[in-house]
């Protein structure tokens, strides 16, 4: 392959990358055909919190049928198992707020009435608002602008 291939090699991967963030895209695999035997195979992937997150939560799982004798002190801690928890209903990235500079949907200390929209999820370009389950006050956000979220995940303590 001559130099000038390999600059336009380069070229293409970078474009290809561009692609991949313009678009919110997570992965993406071209194969380039130059002759019979000369070809490039690319596969650009970038990696999101979500795929963070999801690996992340078998090890919390792994450990807690290790740690049962003292699930005691460690039932407080975790807020999925606190009762006043709020959780995703959906797979998504999470918004405090219905656009970008706006005052948030809910703090902490707010007071909350059932059906009350307390965030917006974004899952397949679908912007879908989250009520609150029940009245109460918002004593904890656990969930912070634009992360990801997954199916269970705690978002809010209401009390």
């Amino acid at each position: 392959m001559s130099k000038n291939t390999s600059d336009a090699d380069v070229a293409f991967i970078s474009a290809l990358a561009e692609l991949l963030n313009k678009n919110d895209l997570t992965e993406l695999s071209v194969k380039r055909e130059y002759a019979e035997d000369d070809s490039l195979e690319v596969r650009v992937v970038k990696q999101s919190n979500v795929v963070t997150v999801a690996a992340a939560a078998p090890v919390a799982y792994a450990s807690a049928p290790v740690a049962a004798p003292a699930a005691a002190p460690a039932a407080p801690e975790d807020p999925a198992q606190h009762p006043g928890a709020v959780t995703s209903p959906m797979v998504g990235t999470c918004y405090l707020a219905a656009e970008p500079g706006a005052a948030p949907f809910v703090t902490i200390g707010a007071t909350v009435a059932e059906g009350q929209t307390v965030l917006i999820i974004e899952a397949m370009k679908t912007m879908n608002h989250i009520p609150a389950p029940r009245a109460g006050t918002v004593k904890r956000i656990l969930v912070s602008d634009g992360t990801p979220v997954e199916y269970g995940a705690p978002l809010f303590i209401i009390e």
